[in-house]
């Protein structure tokens, strides 16, 4: 009887002990992910590689587009662009442009990001690529150049096309990339109105209402692809992106993004490990005028962990002692590995934070011959 009493109060203590992390809430969804984009790290997906239909969630490619091309200097956010009959036309979700008149590239973007205008994304897609077609172009090498290998587009504004698809995943690479490269017009994702002609519209990511720190991202929908939602969020130091697909109605999709947020944010940390040209070890030089170079990593870096795992993290170096001089600065000399609960989740290059010269060509004779007892009497 006693041993028994002993187990079970002994129980509670070995479950608290434990790192616990609950599974991703379960979602009626066709596919989805939330990443962490400054680490690369994959939280929660399903079915997050299947062929999707975009609908709207096409125009942050529309937009990281336009945000490369002002980036370049090839076109300015001060540009009149002459509305043609075709944009003028176009069904769907508009921002009211009107044919033959001019409007700025600026305009235009605010119309595409928070009216989801389907005449905005023909208009500035022609004026970019000369024709919608030529844009379109533009559009699959910029996902080819960023590896989106489940995606092709057929349109600038995502309405129903055949052959026009993506993933949940390509999705959630293009975002990360557009709130990276381009922080200013990413910026415009977080305006919750905007009017033009007379005609005040509001953000259609109800998501910019309910949650403070969400600043993004571009709401879908189609008959046939069902509610879409590409979202965002940032709270301290940490990013979630989180790409839905198939919800079966308008509040269902901001009620699985939302879920997914909070559990990203509530199980899961960020935590920077390494600072730039920071030295963290050292390694023995022969033959050099110096005996010791500096060892470091190249890029700051930060990995992405349950909350309760970051207590076991551990740090492996591995690189050659006795090098052998000279030593460029940047020159690789070994690696390190960010172990949690005995796996690798990060691995990177260990490279010299300084040069460091020869000796003369007797100290480099003199060193080469120690190395070469030390050798024979097996001393490392």
């Amino acid at each position: 009887m006693k041993k028994y009493l002993l187990l079970i109060l002994l129980s509670p203590l070995s479950i608290l002990s434990q790192s616990f992390v609950p599974n991703a809430p379960e979602l009626n969804l066709k596919s989805y992910i939330l990443i962490e984009p400054n680490t690369n790290t994959v939280i929660a997906e399903f079915n997050s590689s299947d062929l999707i239909e975009p609908a709207s969630m096409t125009k942050v490619m529309t937009g990281y587009v336009v945000s490369d091309q002002i980036k370049n200097e090839l076109i300015n956010l001060d540009d009149q662009v002459l509305i043609s009959e075709k944009a003028w036309k176009m069904e769907g979700s508009k921002m009211f442009i009107e044919a033959g008149k001019k409007v700025s590239i600026l305009d235009l973007l605010k119309g595409i990001i928070i009216q989801s205008g389907n005449d905005a994304s023909v208009a500035i897609a022609e004026y970019v690529g000369g024709t919608e077609d030529g844009f379109v172009d533009l559009m699959n090498s910029y996902a080819g150049a960023m590896e989106m290998n489940d995606t092709y587009f057929v349109n600038s504004t995502g309405l129903p096309a055949e052959g026009h698809y993506t993933s949940a995943r390509d999705l959630a690479k293009l975002t990360a990339k557009f709130i990276s490269n381009f922080p200013d017009e990413y910026a415009l994702y977080k305006e919750k109105q905007f009017t033009f002609n007379n005609i005040k519209q509001l953000n259609r990511n109800k998501l910019l209402w309910r949650d403070e720190s969400s600043d993004g991202v571009k709401t879908g929908h189609t008959s046939t692809a069902g509610y879409c939602l590409i979202g965002s969020a940032k709270r301290g130091k940490m990013r979630l992106i989180t790409v839905i697909a198939g919800s079966d109605s308008d509040n269902d999709r901001f009620l699985s993004t939302q879920r997914l947020l909070e559990y990203g944010f509530r199980f899961y940390a960020t935590q920077k490990y390494f600072d730039s040209n920071k030295e963290y070890t050292n390694a023995k030089v022969w033959g050099g005028k110096t005996d010791k170079v500096k060892l470091g990593v190249a890029q700051d870096i930060s990995i992405t962990l349950p909350r309760t795992s970051f207590k076991d993290v551990k740090v492996d170096y591995k690189f050659k002692n006795n090098v052998q001089a000279p030593i460029e600065k940047g020159q690789e000399m070994g690696s390190l590995d960010i172990i949690s609960n005995g796996e690798v989740v990060h691995t990177s290059a260990l490279i010299a934070l300084e040069e460091i010269e020869a000796k003369g060509f007797f100290g480099r004779l003199w060193s080469r011959f120690v190395l070469w007892i030390m050798s024979l009497f097996g001393i490392s």
